[in-house]
Parts: structure tokens; sequence; C-alpha cells
């Protein structure tokens, strides 16, 4: 599925991410960018990983958990309205989940391999729809959504991240 996801299949906020997504096949996208962002972590040591911008902020271990944690989210919607489910989704609150995953708890190594694992389903999944699933309709968070423009969430909310990463946590610093 190549065509982007016009304005009626997404919230407005959700276009923050669907509109960094460039042209292309979106599996092929999801793949070639779960190769990069794997790449990324990958040059990040243990020590690092720990790093936080700023007081209260975010360390690299609990973005990259809130990254796994929210695809898994994407797909599961995608999933629940490909199969035809017509009842809504809940909210999801990152607060919440990132506050109870207790990822620098984690090596950073686990948390990278999940990187991996999460993408890898992610694109079976993906893979696996037939033509007519990904237009289909569904609920979340009492936002419409198609399965379409969930495909581009993957990969737009990913961009967005990767690239705070890279601006506030690893510009001009070793990875060391």
């Amino acid at each position: 599925m190549t065509a982007v996801p016009d304005r009626t299949e997404a919230a407005e906020y959700y276009f923050t991410y669907i509109d960094q997504v460039p042209e292309g096949d979106i599996c092929g996208l999801l793949d070639a960018q779960g190769n990069e962002v794997l790449d990324l972590l990958l040059g990040i040591s243990e020590q690092k990983s720990l790093h936080r911008y700023a007081p209260g902020k975010w360390s690299i271990r609990d973005v990259v958990n809130h990254l796994n944690d929210t695809e898994r989210l994407f797909v599961f919607r995608a999933f629940w309205f490909a199969r035809g489910f017509e009842s809504p989704l809940p909210s999801f609150d990152q607060t919440v989940a990132v506050s109870a995953a207790r990822a620098d708890d984690r090596s950073w190594r686990s948390l990278a391999e999940e990187f991996r694992a999460v993408r890898a389903a992610t694109l079976a999944f993906f893979r696996s729809l037939p033509a007519e699933a990904w237009a289909r309709r569904g609920t979340a968070s009492d936002n419409p959504f198609t399965v379409r423009a969930l495909a581009y969430l993957a990969v737009g909310h990913v961009t967005h991240h990767t690239k705070i990463l890279r601006e506030r946590y690893l510009l001009s610093e070793t990875l060391c």
C-alpha cells in the first residue's frame, strides 16, 4: 500500500507524524527504517543509554521503550480494525506506560533487541494484509483511524523520536 493517508484517515494531530513519512511502499519504508534505527541504537553504549538531556526528561532507554510500546499499540489497533472489529479502543497514556515499564532497570541491549522484534512483527502483520483491509476504519482514543494511517503512524512516530534522539541526546556527543 503506497498511497499516503488523506486527512479523513486520522485525526489532524496524528499528521504530525504521518507527514514525516516519505513517499514509497509503506512496508519497504518500515523495513528500511527498522534497519537504520537499529544501527543507531546499537551504536549507543550501555552507559550513554541512561542519558537524559535535561532533568525530568526521559532517558534514551525510556524513549526506545516508548517506541516499542507505541508501535505495539498502533499495530494492535490496525489488527483490530483490519479484522473487522467495530468496538472502539481506549486511549493510551504514554506517561503511565513509561513509568510502569522501568526501562532504566533493563539492559540497553534488551531494549534494542526488543525494537528489532517489534518491528519484525509489525512488518509481518502489514505484509499479510489483504488489499481491502488497508482502508478499514475504526475508532481509538475517540479518534478515527484507517489501517493504512496506523501503518504510516508506525513509521512517522519512530521518525519523530529518532530526530529527537539525534538532536537532543546524541548531537555533538560521543556515543561511548
